[in-house]
């Protein structure tokens, strides 16, 4: 009888909706963490029958994840992996949640205009920065703790609402290393920037910042290109990086879990294509990255 493929190995909350997956998940950490002889302990700790539990270890047994060894149900190496990036995966989800979930009473924002002490006032992301205006129009709000004049930093207290923020898009230019040479390269480049003049600009690798450098672009973020993006994108700010194709593979490992519509991979000489969509070739690629990444 061939082996069976392994289970799906739940990498968010939402995928423990597919069956088999939590009694799998916890078969396995039952067996990893004690000496289990019998099945019965593990049917009453999971509470299910005994024939349950015999039919899940059946399953995981054929797939190779666990086995009868000396009379102790064990996991195998490729069980104890398959629980441990199962584990991994769900408490990174539920972190991110968590994180969502933060209240917030105080904070600080830049003023918009001349806000006098104690006065209502809206507050919403503007390039990335919290800013607060007089008025209580906005969805969310708070007060003033003191005044302050344009541009000057504000405490607002007693803060209400829920305060949306559109991720930011990230656009990645990639180009093949051959195109450096091309003289028409920098104009195309150069074109393609003028579409989208303002947020983050970014280079990965040598050559990329070069080029931007050699067409006279506004200030080039050289260092932690990836992690910057993704904090201007989770505060409503759009970026572009160019690179060269060679570097895209290790780029797009950092963007595991992005939404779709906010990560557009182009290459320079292709046609754009439409807001919230990757071109053919692009995807496999980000989407293989995506599976690897939980």
């Amino acid at each position: 009888m061939g082996r069976e493929s392994a289970p799906a190995r739940p990498a968010r909350l939402t995928d423990l909706r597919r069956g088999g997956s939590v009694t799998a998940l916890l078969f396995l950490y039952e067996c990893t963490t004690g000496e289990r002889t019998r099945l019965q302990p593990i049917a009453e700790q999971l509470e299910l029958t005994v024939q349950a539990v015999s039919h899940v270890f059946r399953q995981l047994r054929r797939a190779g994840l666990v086995e009868l060894r000396a009379g102790v149900y064990r996991p195998t190496v490729a069980g104890v992996a398959w629980l441990h990036g199962a584990l991994g995966s769900l408490q990174q989800d539920l972190t991110e949640r968590l994180a969502s979930l933060r209240v917030f009473r105080r904070a600080r924002a830049i003023a918009q205009s001349s806000i006098a002490a104690d006065t209502t006032v809206s507050l919403e992301m503007q390039e990335g920065w919290l800013v607060a205006r007089p008025g209580s129009s906005g969805p969310s709000r708070g007060r003033a703790v003191g005044s302050a004049r344009a541009g000057e930093l504000l405490e607002v207290v007693e803060l209400d609402g829920i305060l949306p923020i559109v991720p930011g898009r990230i656009r990645v230019l990639s180009l093949p290393e051959s195109e450096l040479s091309d003289a028409g390269t920098a104009g195309r480049l150069r074109q393609r920037l003028q579409s989208e003049p303002s947020g983050i600009l970014g280079a990965v690798g040598l050559e990329a910042w070069q080029l931007l450098r050699t067409i006279g672009s506004r200030s080039v973020e050289r260092f932690g290109v990836g992690a910057g993006v993704l904090e201007a994108s989770r505060l409503g700010v759009d970026s572009t990086v160019v690179l060269l194709e060679t570097e895209l593979p290790r780029f797009l490992t950092e963007f595991a879990g992005v939404p779709p519509d906010s990560l557009v991979v182009e290459r320079l000489n292709s046609e754009r294509p439409r807001p919230g969509t990757r071109p053919r070739g692009s995807r496999g690629a980000v989407d293989r990255r995506a599976r690897r990444g939980r």
